[in-house]
């Protein structure tokens, strides 16, 4: 059947864990011996597998109908051109659309959720059911659209990179990350196990559990037996970030007094590497995007000037 429209519609897919096993292991028969071998339920990846290979065949046949479909494998997102006009439809978790948010300008993006059974999906709020009423409506501009907030880092050699949930900046491996730190008019050296700068939509993730593990400890310490914690979360259209040092050391040659404040585009965080090593920054828990941070680099950091945006 001829599309409706000649609208043009990415559709962004990613490979499930069984593909990647069989990538691994040759063949699907040596995947399930591995897997079996070490007493794991073998089912629940071909389960999986099939439910998503079926709701991108769904989605896929639909949206032919409704404009001009190019599907997308996730690994050929950060090359991957998008047209200003495109929409993009995400099929996967969440961390699917958080990783493809950073690479367009502007473009509307559709959270779906293959299986529900199995993910909650907080940026997923549609079913692969809802795409022939919903794109239509995107189309005509009939559709609410939230704006996120993206974190940026620029390095002084001019390399740039965005992230919607959370940035690293540390050691790539177990050894302690060495940098000056500037903040709000401060400088200490540190080591640590790293810094995270959090966005507000990063702020139930990675953020959450550093703030949660630090209050429990704090709480432990002070001997208060509360076991309720108030978490600080801030809303993923905030015009700031929150910057978190983990595990800071405190030595005669390094402080541990600036770990944990608000960036905004005034007030910035700067970041110069004393590694001379296996320094790195990555966005969204995506280590093989990355950039080098070693001895030398500054890394300035602050809420990005694009946003994204996702259709609700």
């Amino acid at each position: 059947m001829a599309p409706q429209t000649e609208n043009k519609i990415v559709l962004i897919v990613r490979a499930t864990r069984l593909d990647e096993l069989v990538a691994r292991y040759n063949t699907e028969a040596q995947a399930r011996f591995y897997i079996e071998h070490l007493g794991t339920d073998f089912s629940d990846y071909q389960q999986e597998d099939i439910r998503y290979k079926a709701a991108v065949r769904e989605a896929r046949e639909c949206l032919q109908e409704l404009g001009r479909v190019q599907v997308v494998d996730r690994s050929f997102v950060p090359n991957f051109i998008f047209g200003a006009d495109d929409t993009v439809v995400v099929l996967g978790q969440d961390g699917l659309v958080a990783n493809t948010l950073k690479y367009l300008d502007q473009q509307s993006v559709i959270g779906v959720n293959p299986d529900p059974a199995r993910w909650e999906g907080v940026l997923l709020p549609f079913r692969v059911r809802d795409l022939g009423k919903l794109i239509p409506e995107v189309f005509q501009g009939g559709r609410d659209l939230t704006e996120v907030t993206m974190a940026r880092v620029e390095l002084n050699d001019g390399q740039v990179l965005h992230a919607v949930n959370d940035l690293f900046i540390g050691a790539r491996s177990h050894i302690s990350a060495r940098y000056l730190i500037e903040y709000s008019g401060r400088k200490e050296q540190h080591s640590s196990s790293g810094v995270i700068v959090s966005t507000g939509l990063g702020a139930t993730g990675w953020f959450r559990s550093l703030m949660t593990g630090a209050l429990a400890i704090a709480a432990s310490v002070n001997g208060d037996k509360q076991t309720s914690l108030a978490v600080p979360v801030f809303p993923g259209e905030a015009d700031y970030l929150y910057f978190t040092v983990r595990e800071p050391f405190p030595s005669t040659a390094s402080q541990a007094n600036l770990v944990f404040g608000q960036v905004t585009t005034d007030q910035p965080l700067l970041l110069i590497s004393q590694m001379p090593e296996f320094g790195v920054i990555f966005s969204d828990g995506i280590e093989m995007d990355y950039l080098e941070f070693n001895s030398g680099a500054q890394a300035t950091i602050h809420p990005a000037a694009k946003k994204g945006h996702l259709v609700v």
